[in-house]
């Protein structure tokens, strides 16, 4: 690998624009891995995945295999997926329960809390110096793991900032998602819906709050939603998926309106009170669940906020409306796998879940009326940047006209760029630090 000074990162970054190297060049990718990938606290799964002693799940921070597990006393530890003797996966299964750990190898086993507990033919180790309670044969904990209201993250860098503080205001679309449940906790609802996509993991987390696309990538599918609701029946009831469908269509004044707002640490949302998920119909029962829970001005309170997208950069979105969040997981220079889980609101009408997994498979699946157009553009500006006819990619959009809001925080019109450089600001402090140098 071609390794690249701080300088030289810096020259890729231009207060109105980017190098295509950002997203075509495999070094720049590799660079990322090690460190942005290895110190952002990254997004590893909700806890309610594992309710039970001994259940575990199975994923990645960057390139890291890690394992999420539920320990005897209720604690959830994370666990690199790496056996202490010869380096194998302990487990290849995406999620299980199990006493403890088994290396499919040569047979060490490892406590829930990664003990090593035995080896095989221990004599053989005889006058050497191995030590079962040496912590070097046992599994590895990530440098930090922590929860915010049942969603984990983990850092593999010891010196990153406490989850609280690196998730700053971003916190509170978390807190919503968890206060929209009559019981105040959410749960994962099954397994989620996977989508490769042909690109490099910027240009999806980008796209998220990028409000000059759905008037003319999404165009089609807003403007056939309309078409069939006007060839209906004076009084016709809209069906759920046009209340979905209708705000991709929306115009650029809508999304203005909306605003962006952005945070330390690369984070961002759009919305607030107004999103395209602000005018969805009353699901019957829920308000009363609610209001039972948390009196009526509590729950007016906990429903008027609307954000669109709430970006945690760099692994994950979330949507306080919807109760549903897409995770983002680099495998190559052009390749990213985009997750999308769906929690379930304890206490609320089950209406309220068909909902949101009706919202994920009208927008987000491979199989939707909405992500494949992103896939499509996606798919086309990655092809497209190997071009030499131009080298930088514009950020210009609504330059010099932020608000400073406090706490760090920036707000602008909806189609602003704001989001964006404010991701790019991030990339590149991560990528510039001298620690990671």
């Amino acid at each position: 690998m071609t390794q690249r000074n701080n300088q030289q990162i810096r020259d890729l970054v231009r207060e109105d624009r980017v190098h295509r190297d950002l997203y075509v060049n495999p070094d720049v990718f590799d660079l990322e891995m090690d460190r942005i990938w290895s110190r952002a606290w990254i997004f590893v799964g909700h806890d309610s995945q594992v309710p039970n002693a001994g259940d575990f799940y199975a994923t990645e921070i960057g390139r890291e295999p890690v394992i999420m597990v539920r320990q005897t006393n209720g604690d959830v530890r994370v666990l690199h997926n790496r056996c202490a003797h010869k380096g194998a996966k302990l487990t290849g299964r995406p999620q299980g329960n199990c006493k403890g750990f088994r290396c499919p190898y040569h047979g060490w086993t490892y406590k829930l809390d990664g003990r090593l507990a035995g080896v095989p033919a221990r004599k053989g180790y005889d006058n050497t110096p191995f030590d079962m309670k040496d912590p070097r044969f046992s599994l590895a904990p990530v440098a930090q793991a922590d929860s915010y209201r049942g969603f984990v993250f983990a850092t593999l860098d010891p010196n990153a900032p406490p989850l609280p503080e690196f998730l700053d205001d971003a916190a509170a679309t978390l807190d919503n998602i968890a206060d929209r449940a009559p019981e105040g906790e959410v749960e994962v609802a099954g397994p989620p819906l996977r989508y490769l996509h042909n690109c490099n993991w910027k240009m999806f987390v980008e796209n998220l709050n990028d409000a000059m696309h759905p008037m003319v990538a999404h165009a089609s599918v807003g403007n056939a939603a309309r078409r069939y609701v006007a060839e209906q029946p004076e009084g016709t009831e809209y069906p759920p998926e046009a209340e979905i469908i209708f705000p991709f269509g929306s115009s650029y004044e809508f999304f203005d309106k909306m605003q962006v707002t952005a945070l330390p640490h690369g984070h961002a949302y759009m919305g607030g009170e107004l999103s395209i998920h602000s005018d969805y119909s009353a699901v019957p029962g829920y308000w009363d669940a609610m209001v039972k829970s948390y009196g009526e001005e509590r729950t007016k309170k906990i429903l008027s906020q609307n954000r669109h997208n709430t970006i945690f950069y760099p692994s994950f979105t979330a949507k306080d409306a919807i109760q549903a969040v897409r995770v983002c997981r680099p495998i190559a220079v052009d390749k990213t796998m985009i997750e999308s889980w769906h929690f379930r609101l304890k206490g609320a009408p089950e209406q309220m879940l068909k909902r949101t997994i009706l919202y994920s498979r009208l927008i987000n699946s491979n199989a939707s009326m909405v992500g494949p157009d992103d896939w499509d553009c996606y798919t086309r500006i990655q092809e497209g940047l190997v071009s030499d006819a131009k080298v930088w990619v514009d950020t210009s959009r609504g330059l010099g006209r932020e608000e400073a809001v406090g706490d760090g925080r920036r707000k602008s019109f909806g189609t602003s760029d704001l989001s964006y450089r404010n991701q790019i600001q991030a990339w590149l402090e991560y990528m510039t630090d001298e620690v990671a140098a």
